[in-house]
């Protein structure tokens, strides 16, 4: 079956300038972080200080133009910062990026290096097409607190990446949910990169590009598809 991935109207009336590239890739292999994919994320970390140039990571205008759009449709983003933002953060501090296994290292330092969101879903574990909207408040978000499986519910308005099942992700990219995250039996993911205006459409595919080249290179013989950027203008 077709691995499909849409934007609703409503979506895209509160972000017209989002853009999002997936990155789809079969045949991968996954384990524990290793010294290469720790020397990716130290990388990372660097090339984001030297954008950054001393600036706060939400001084910067790509992550600015998040935060209007978390505030737009209710979320506060000094609390519930996008993925981004939120992992530039923890770069910059003295805890540094935290080591997941090989694929998020990736992903992670992709995301960090370039200031893109950018989340990874397994897609043998993902039930049915993925959809972008705007949540109802009645559906399902499987998540750990206190080491226990509990079922919350988005709020209404909020935008969040769903499939058949239930919420994927909350509050767009701020909170992803363990069902359909990338562990270590992982084979074939998608992988989401996604940008708003004023960021260039050339850049976030080119980040995507990036990502397939790494993805390749860490799961060699990984048959790796760089879907073009989709715009909701």
């Amino acid at each position: 079956m077709t691995f499909t991935l849409t934007v609703s109207d409503e979506v895209r009336a509160l972000a017209p300038g989002f853009t999002h590239v997936a990155v789809e890739a079969h045949g991968l292999t996954n384990g524990p972080s290793t010294e290469a994919s720790a020397a990716l994320l130290d990388d990372a970390a660097r090339r984001l200080a030297a954008r950054l140039e001393g600036r706060a990571p939400h001084e910067d205008p790509h992550m600015a133009a998040w935060r209007e759009v978390y505030t737009a449709f209710g979320s506060k983003p000094s609390r519930t910062r996008n993925s981004a933002e939120a992992l530039a953060k923890r770069a910059l501090s003295d805890a540094g990026l935290p080591r997941i296994n090989v694929l998020v290292d990736v992903y992670n330092a992709i995301s960090v290096a370039r200031l893109i969101p950018v989340g990874g879903e397994d897609l043998d574990l993902i039930q049915g097409g993925m959809r972008l909207v705007r949540a109802t408040g009645d559906e399902d978000f499987t998540t750990v607190a206190g080491g226990e499986e509990v079922v919350e519910h988005p709020d209404a308005g909020e935008v969040v990446w769903c499939d058949e099942a239930g919420v994927t992700c909350r509050r767009w990219n701020w909170r992803q949910g363990p069902r359909t995250r990338l562990t270590e039996r992982t084979a074939s993911g998608v992988f989401l990169l996604e940008s708003l205006a004023p960021m260039p459409v050339s850049e976030v595919a080119a980040a995507g590009a990036e990502l397939a080249e790494l993805l390749e290179k860490f799961s060699p013989g990984a048959r790796v598809t760089v879907h073009p950027p989709r715009s909701a203008a």
